[in-house]
């Protein structure tokens, strides 16, 4: 959003997603609305009950949502498909480790339910897309063959670097085994 200077649009975005997602728009003085504010809402849904939004919405970025609902669900679909705003995501990541116990829903399930009810795909800014590193190599003036990127995950870290000029070091500490990095079946 700052790189498309979002900001001078005068719009704000609906944010599916946490705190974090929100301070950072707060850093770039990009107006939100949503996020945790949303938590445990529920649409009316009685005869004749529709949903309206705010028509200022010019983007819907969503990121990891632990609290993510219909409500949610639903004003983001209104503001991309009737209001014509941007759909981003922050990452596809189809899983997660929230505890050590087991294999968490990432927020590829988030994003694939917009993308299921809106019929759009988003625009990714997080890992294994350029856009990031872009930033990186012009804000900081920065040669990316000189960056080296760390990761846990084979599909966007490893993939992150080797798409994009990167040096790459895949640690085994999250969601990569050995077993798949050895795997005929990958192609990372």
């Amino acid at each position: 959003l700052e790189q498309t200077k979002f900001k001078e649009t005068g719009k704000k975005v609906y944010v599916i997603g946490e705190i974090g997602i929100a301070q950072e728009l707060d850093l770039i003085n990009v107006p939100y609305i949503g996020g945790p504010d949303d938590a445990g809402k529920q649409p009316d849904m009685g005869p004749g009950d529709k949903m309206t939004v705010d028509p200022d919405v010019g983007a819907v970025v969503v990121g990891f949502d632990r609290t993510i609902n219909y409500y949610k669900i639903q004003y983001a679909q209104l503001c991309i498909n009737e209001h014509n705003a941007e759909f981003i995501a922050t990452n596809l990541d189809a899983v997660t480790h929230l505890t050590d116990a087991q294999e968490w829903a990432g927020n590829g399930s988030m994003v694939g339910a917009i993308k299921g009810c809106t019929g759009q795909e988003p625009t990714v800014v997080g890992k294994p897309s350029p856009l990031m590193i872009d930033y990186i190599e012009t804000k900081y003036k920065v040669d990316r063959s000189r960056i080296c990127m760390v990761g846990d995950r084979l599909d966007t870290d490893i993939l992150f670097g080797t798409d994009n000029g990167l040096q790459s070091v895949l640690v085994l500490s999250g969601v990569t085994s050995h077993e798949k990095l050895s795997s005929p079946d990958n192609t990372i």
